[in-house]
C-alpha cells in the first residue's frame, strides 16, 4: 500500500510525505478501489464454524441505485445484508462506506450507521415507547450526546486559553440548539413523516395497537428519521398478511422515485423487478449473477437463475 500512495503522488507531483504514508498504512492498510463507491465490498467471507455463509464476495453499490438481492432461503441474502454496516462481523475481508472501512477498529462504527438506515423483517419497535417516541429516540439521543461533548469540548477550550497568549487562544464551537430545541424539532420532523404516510393520528398511541403494515412503514420512518444515505431493508414484507404487502411496497417505490440509495432483500420478484436498478442472485454464499432487471429476469445466463426463476415466477 505505501508503494501504491508513493506511485499516486510522483504521477500526480505530489512531494510524498513518508510519515504520513507510514501512519496510514499501520491503522487502514486497505482502500476502497473505487472511491466514489457509497459502499463497497472487497473480499467478504463470513463463517460459523465450518458452514461458509459469504464466499469471498467483492461488489460496489454506487450513491442513487437501487439494489434487489434474490435467491432460495438459506443462500446468505441477509447475511450479506447485515454485514455492510456490520451488523453481523465478517469472517474476512473489507467493508468500506463512504471510504471509511467498517471493519478498521480505529473506525467509530456508530457514527457511520447514523447514514445507514436498516428495516427488519420483524419490525422491532419499542412495545413500551408510542410511535413518536420510536421515531425521535435515536435522533433526540445522538443530539444530546454531541451537545454534550461540544459543551465539554468548549469548557476545556476556556479551561485551556486562560495559558495561552492571546493570539493563541482557540475558538469555541458554537453551539446554536438547547435540549429543548433537539426534542422539538425531532418531533417536528417525526409528525411530517408521518403525515406523509397517512398515520399523523398514530403519533401517541403504542406499537401494539397498530396492523403489521403500519408497523412496518412506522419502522421505515423511523429509519428516514435519521436523514441516512442509504437504506437496507431485510425482507420488510416477510412477515406481513399479504393484504398488508402493498402498503409498505409503495411507500419504499415512493422512497426510490426520490432518488433514497437502497439494497433490498426480497421475495417479491414483481417489486424487484419494477423498483430495481441492479438486481443480485445470490446462491451458496456467492453472487452467481447481477445485472438490469431486464438482464436478470429477462435473459438470466445462469443455470442456478434459471431454475429459480422457473419455480418463482
Amino acid at each position: 500500500m505505501k508503494d501504491v500512495e508513493k506511485i499516486v503522488a510522483s504521477t500526480e507531483g505530489i512531494p510524498v510525505d513518508e510519515e504520513i504514508v507510514e501512519r496510514r498504512s499501520r491503522y487502514d492498510p486497505v482502500r476502497p478501489l473505487d472511491p466514489e463507491a457509497l459502499i463497497e465490498v472487497q473480499d467478504l467471507t463470513k463463517q460459523y464454524g465450518d458452514l461458509v455463509v459469504l464466499d469471498n464476495i467483492s461488489e460496489v453499490i454506487r450513491s442513487g441505485e437501487k439494489v434487489a438481492i434474490i435467491g432460495p432461503s438459506g443462500s446468505g441474502k441477509s447475511t450479506f445484508l447485515r454485514c455492510l454496516n456490520v451488523l453481523e462481523d465478517p469472517t474476512s475481508g473489507n467493508v468500506f462506506f463512504e471510504g471509511n472501512n467498517l471493519c478498521n477498529p480505529h473506525v467509530d462504527i456508530n457514527v457511520q450507521r447514523r447514514r445507514m438506515g436498516m428495516v427488519f423483517q420483524q419490525f422491532n419497535l419499542f412495545n413500551n415507547m408510542t410511535v413518536l417516541k420510536n421515531i425521535t429516540l435515536a435522533p433526540v439521543h445522538i443530539a444530546l450526546h454531541d451537545l454534550r461533548r461540544e459543551k465539554m469540548h468548549n469548557g476545556w477550550t476556556k479551561f485551556c486559553n486562560l495559558f495561552r497568549k492571546k493570539d493563541k487562544k482557540q475558538p469555541l464551537i458554537p453551539i446554536q440548539r438547547d435540549a429543548k430545541t433537539i426534542r422539538a424539532d425531532a418531533a417536528e420532523n417525526a409528525m411530517r413523516l408521518l403525515a406523509r404516510i397517512g398515520l399523523a393520528d398514530k403519533a401517541n398511541v403504542y406499537p401494539s395497537t397498530l396492523s403489521g403494515g403500519q408497523r412496518q412503514r412506522i419502522a421505515i420512518v423511523r429509519a428516514l428519521a435519521m436523514n441516512p444515505k442509504v437504506m437496507l431493508f431485510d425482507e420488510p414484507t416477510s412477515a406481513l398478511d399479504p393484504e398488508m404487502v402493498g402498503e409498505v411496497l409503495e411507500l419504499i417505490k415512493e422512497l426510490a422515485d426520490e432518488g433514497m440509495t437502497m439494497v433490498i432483500v426480497t421475495h417479491e420478484m414483481g417489486f424487484a423487478r419494477e423498483v430495481a436498478t441492479r438486481v443480485f442472485f445470490m446462491d451458496g454464499g456467492k453472487i452467481r449473477e447481477q445485472g438490469t432487471p431486464e438482464q436478470v429476469f429477462g435473459a438470466p445466463q445462469d443455470d442456478r437463475l434459471k431454475e429459480f426463476l422457473s419455480k418463482v415466477l
